[in-house]
């Protein structure tokens, strides 16, 4: 691997696959405590999607999906990079490099491309866009990670040059989650030819001083719910944060231990996805997981950020063109806490969503990135 950007295609060897099998077969399951979510992920769940997995999830067939899409591989400062690169076939898109979360992959933002680099063929107005679909260092086949230090800040580098690399001197970029964090350094980072960044969170918080709860909008407060029950329940990012080393050894040896870990964001704490995700789609992301040995690796990011203050959120100033799109069933982030320290010219309360909005939702993320650009480009 060398600055050089290399074509790649997706090719998981038969034995990997039939390593799997056998694997799942052999589950030793524990016994549950209760019938329900209140311990964690309800075990009768696990087990529909291990069986799902095993018996009934075609990973050629998946695996011909994600091929389907140009992608590459680079190396920049020291670490094998994988993106997915889509060029519009109108005269004047504009690049967008978009960034996943956890405990997703590139494969998040599939339902974007279409929408985004094609908006007539989809029925879309308005400009059309080059996407640039990285998968994050220590995630899918960005691996294995050349060593420890890769947070936020240090990704957002290494997209700005990869942006460069691709030929483009300006650019946007879009980002959900750690993506999200990484958006925002971005912005702060500020690098030439950078536009606007657009996210679905700013992880800002109140800070106690007189008056700032009386500008909340009714959205904004009802969003409180939201940011409880996550408080509550959300024991796998206190582990990632600290020791996501140690978490790695069942992550990448077992599984249904796979399974149930990044069920904990896809489905709900209490499972309140399990009803309506779509369990394919959710299986793709554990089996780009599964076959690249990432699950540790992928958590590592939580540790590096919160190491350098970045894993929830920081004052540092963004100055850069920045929108923001909040959905009801996420994160509601608070547009007058953001306002704090980043450069806000777009924001939008969405009507529906959540925190896969890529692909739960993709007309509205696309039309509403595609309504921020519009005014800073």
């Amino acid at each position: 691997m060398t600055s050089d950007i290399t074509p790649f295609t997706i090719r998981i060897a038969e034995a990997d696959i039939a390593d799997l099998k056998e694997r799942l077969t052999m589950t030793r399951w524990p016994a549950p405590v209760t019938d329900d979510w209140s311990h964690g992920q309800k075990v009768g769940f696990i087990r529909e999607l291990a069986d799902q997995w095993l018996s009934d999830f075609d990973w050629r067939a998946h695996e011909e999906e994600l091929n389907l899409y140009p992608q590459f591989l680079t190396e920049i400062d020291g670490q094998a990079i994988h993106f997915v690169h889509v060029k519009s076939e109108e005269p004047d898109a504009f690049p967008l490099i978009l960034t996943h979360g956890w405990p997703s992959s590139f494969y998040e933002y599939f339902g974007l491309i279409g929408p985004l680099t094609d908006p007539r063929g989809h029925g879309r107005a308005g400009r059309a866009f080059d996407v640039v679909i990285p998968s994050v260092p220590g995630y899918g086949f960005s691996t294995p990670l050349s060593g420890p230090g890769w947070d936020p800040a240090r990704v957002a580098r290494a997209w700005d040059t990869l942006m460069h690399r691709l030929g483009y001197k300006a650019y946007g970029a879009v980002g959900n989650d750690i993506g999200s964090l990484v958006s925002r350094e971005l912005g702060i980072l500020k690098p030439d030819g950078l536009k606007g960044v657009h996210m679905q969170q700013i992880f800002a918080f109140p800070t106690g001083k007189p008056g700032e709860m009386e500008k909340l909008t009714p959205f904004e407060t009802d969003g409180f719910a939201n940011l409880e029950h996550f408080r509550k329940y959300s024991g796998y990012q206190d582990i990632q944060n600290k020791r996501p080393g140690t978490l790695g050894f069942g992550l990448v040896d077992s599984p249904a231990a796979l399974l149930a870990w990044n069920a904990e964001l896809f489905f709900g704490f209490l499972g309140e996805g399990a009803a309506s995700v779509d369990r394919d789609a959710f299986l793709t992301h554990v089996a780009i997981y599964w076959f690249t040995g990432s699950g540790g690796s992928a958590a590592n990011i939580y540790f590096e950020g919160t190491e350098a203050g970045m894993t929830g959120y920081r004052e540092a100033e963004n100055t850069t063109p920045t929108g923001v799109a909040v959905f009801p069933w996420d994160f509601r982030s608070v547009k007058s806490f953001a306002e704090r320290s980043s450069n806000i010219v777009h924001w939008t309360e969405m009507p529906a969503g959540g925190h896969f909005a890529a692909t739960e939702v993709p007309d509205l993320l696309a039309d509403d990135v595609r309504a921020f650009f519009a005014q800073v480009i």
